[in-house]
Formats: C-alpha cells, structure tokens, sequence
C-alpha cells in the first residue's frame, strides 16, 4: 500500500497590496515549490498568489479543484483526497490568509483527519489572531463570531448577546462583516453597546493603509465611524 500523502495548509497575504515573502515565511515556498496539487477556494486567486510567489513549477503544470461555500461534505470532498490516499500531498489555498479558518477548507481537512491523513498548517498571516494581537483586549480568552445577522433587529439582539458576554466572562468578542455592510454594523454598535464597552477596529491588516484602533463606544461616538466602507474589517468587543 502507497504511503499517504501530506496535506498542508498553506497561508497567503490578506492584502492584493502586500508582498508575499513581506507576510509569509520564505521557508513555505519550499513545501510549495513540491507541489503540483491543490485545493482552493478560488482557482484564480490563488493561481496569482502561487506566482506572486515565484514558484518553481510552471502555473499552468498544476492541478487545481475548488474547495467553497457551496462544497457540501461528501462525495466531492471524499473524491478531492484521493490522490493523498494514493500518496500524492496537497496544498489548501484560502482567497486570503490562514485556510480552515473562517474558511471552507476545513471540511477537506476533517475528511482526512478521518482518513489518517497527516494535516500540517504552515505559518502565515491571520487577520482574526493580528487584530486580536493588537487589541489591546483579553487576549486569554476571546470567541470569532463570524458573522451577525444582517437585519437590523436581529443582528441588535446578536450586539447585546457578544457585549453581554463580553462583559460577564471577560471574554473578547471577534466578529466581521460583509465590506458594504461595515459601516451600517458599526453605526448601530455605537447605537446600541453601552458607552463602556470597548471597541477594536482593525481594518486593511497588513496593507499600507492599516488601521487598528480600539476606544470605547462612548468614545467612538465623539469621533464617528472611521473609513471603513468596503475594506475587509474585523471588530472585537471587550
């Protein structure tokens, strides 16, 4: 019987604007550089990030499948790890970022933790864990939400379920939303969070327009939504 093959998470830069050796280790591009299989949440974007890379293979010599939000678990996942069955290692590629996390990939890498497929996540850039890191919030204990509802009712309710939570377990509450809907989230967490309760707005990480801020809502209210109208933005209550 082949021995099986290696299924290896491989992070890519958050921001179109940032170098890839600026975020992710030099020592990935080796892993990379042995493989010709791969598994994606967008062929496109991550045929761009493999050569913004400088890969050793030629793009258009590797085999990429799709991995997204419509993949259901089952045949579709069993068939994208056969050939690691037969011995061959895959890379997963998120559209950015660390894969399995916020990200479909994870269904691929439950199927091969069924199949005793070694699972090995490389170093890289995660927006959730930086903007965390830079907080200034409880970074002992902390939830990623994903995200709210997005009627406003609902998505209220959801606000005064993380703040309360926030407060009574000391735990930091991550979240994000759609880019558009970024300032209409906001407007309403000032409208409904208490004026104690302290926001983190980390908004374009690792891109030159980076902006991480945390103040409390009561002093968010004096200065006002920032820009953040169509930029990728995590929030965290705390």
């Amino acid at each position: 019987m082949a021995e099986k093959g290696i299924l290896y998470m491989i992070p890519c830069p958050i921001s179109d604007s940032t170098e890839v050796y600026d975020v992710v280790p030099e020592a990935n591009r080796r892993v990379i550089d042995a493989l010709d299989y791969f598994i994606v949440e967008n062929v496109r974007s991550a045929r761009r990030f493999l050569s913004k890379a400088h890969i050793a293979r030629k793009i258009d010599e590797l085999e990429f499948v799709e991995l997204n939000e419509h993949t259901t678990a089952g045949a579709a996942v069993e068939a994208m790890i056969k050939p690691l069955l037969a011995g061959r290692s895959a890379g997963v590629i998120s559209e950015a970022g660390v894969p399995g996390v916020a990200d479909p990939g994870a269904l691929v890498v439950e199927a091969c933790h069924r199949k005793g497929i070694r699972v090995v996540p490389l170093v890289g850039p995660s927006s959730i864990l930086l903007a965390m890191m830079a907080s200034g919030l409880n970074g002992q204990s902390f939830a990623f939400n994903g995200y709210l509802p997005v009627k406003p009712p609902e998505r209220a309710k959801a606000l005064k379920a993380l703040e309360r939570r926030a407060h009574q377990e000391r735990q930091s509450q991550i979240f994000i939303e759609a880019p558009y809907r970024n300032v209409k989230l906001m407007e309403q967490m000032l409208q409904v969070c208490a004026t104690e309760t302290r926001l983190t707005v980390a908004c374009d990480i690792t891109s030159p327009e980076e902006l991480i801020v945390t103040r409390s809502v009561g002093q968010w209210r004096q200065v006002g939504v920032p820009e953040i109208a169509k930029r990728p933005t995590i929030f965290i209550i705390g």
